[in-house]
């Protein structure tokens, strides 16, 4: 929400899609003073509307990266950690005029200090898929990095809502629940894979998962209620799948989705804001743990609550295209939920053998 004495930009004669963009999350997002961490200021009490969630303390894991700098600069969070350039962004962000104290964490040292006590939990760590790059080269990096992160959750914040960003979506969802579970903390409810789907005045869900063929639009389902000739579901579909990939390209190497993630993730995590204060009807798309399929992940639509994904939507009627599509996106999400956790169980393995030597070793005589 806008405050009455602020001014409204005009984007009528701005060219650039991303310059756009920027200034959409300024104007919604940095001017209101969202009060996110720490508590409500003289200031930032006389907001009203969805946007104010007083009271929440908010991390972001990977603070200094593409995502996490605008992601940061939009929320106004508590908690910034990375492994670089965390205190730049933590100067950076503190002289913006809000009301919400923000601190800056460096390094595997400082993880539990940034980590105790949160309600929320964004994470866009990891590398960036860049041209030429494969889901598989992008888990072969990130799988680590998430894990190492979700470690810190489990032990400092088990009951805060982890927002996952990082990539692939499809994968670090399921590597974090196997953390969890090794951890004995584990709530199926509060691990949330965001999408990044964007509905403004036509909606259209998204299922399935968050790359490729498993993202599956259903547009049989678009509102306003609409009709598409074959051509059209195909051409829509694969633009919709695509879009990542046609993002990273045009970029031409300089760079990925960064601008538009970030708003997408700062809209989804004032929805879970919203839900953790009690807001009614708070609906949104998410990769979570499922029953909508015989998958054990799966992205639909949820009700976000106190408790994080409180309930998980069925898919509703699909044409036989749609049933077709969702037939190819279970296979491909198979192999990726399959691979998540067949990382966590050979780690896991392999950690078991490390500490049965060492105990051999200090038994001897």
């Amino acid at each position: 929400m806008i405050a009455a004495n602020q001014p409204k930009f005009n984007f009528s004669r701005c060219s650039s899609l991303h310059l756009r963009w920027v200034f959409d999350i300024f104007e919604n997002f940095v001017l209101p003073c969202v009060q996110v961490g720490g508590e409500l200021g003289a200031e930032s009490s006389k907001l009203s509307g969805k946007r104010r969630a007083p009271g929440f303390k908010v991390a972001i894991l990977g603070a200094a990266g593409g995502i996490g700098q605008p992601l940061a600069m939009s929320m106004k969070v508590l908690h910034l950690y990375d492994v670089v350039n965390a205190p730049g962004v933590t100067a950076d962000i503190s002289h913006m005029d809000t009301g919400a104290l923000v601190r800056g964490f460096l390094g595997q040292p400082q993880l539990e200090s940034a980590l105790t006590g949160m309600d929320l939990v964004i994470m866009p760590a990891g590398v960036p898929r860049e041209p030429g790059m494969t889901r598989d080269d992008l888990f072969n990096i990130n799988a680590g990095i998430v894990r190492t992160l979700g470690e810190g959750i489990s032990k400092c914040c088990p009951n805060a809502i982890v927002n996952l960003i990082s990539n692939p979506v499809n994968s670090t969802v399921p590597i974090t629940a196997e953390v969890f579970k090794k951890a004995g903390t584990y709530d199926p409810m509060r691990i949330l894979g965001v999408l990044g789907f964007d509905p403004r005045k036509v909606s259209v869900p998204v299922v399935g998962g968050h790359s490729g063929v498993t993202i599956l639009p259903l547009l049989s389902q678009v509102k306003p209620s609409c009709s598409f000739t074959p051509q059209e579901t195909e051409y829509l579909t694969n633009r919709i799948q695509n879009g990542g990939t046609e993002l990273v390209e045009a970029k031409a190497g300089t760079g990925f989705a960064t601008l538009s993630m970030a708003y997408a993730a700062v809209k989804f995590a004032d929805a879970c804001l919203r839900g953790l204060r009690g807001d009614a009807g708070v609906i949104e798309c998410a990769f979570v743990a499922s029953q909508v399929t015989q998958l054990s992940f799966f992205a639909s639509k949820v009700r976000l609550g106190r408790g994080g994904a409180e309930e998980v939507y069925q898919l509703g009627p699909l044409n036989e295209y749609e049933r077709n599509e969702l037939e190819k996106a279970k296979k491909e999400l198979a192999g990726s939920i399959q691979k998540s956790i067949s990382f966590i169980t050979k780690l896991t393995t392999k950690e078991n053998l490390n500490d049965h030597a060492c105990l051999e070793v200090y038994m001897m005589p």
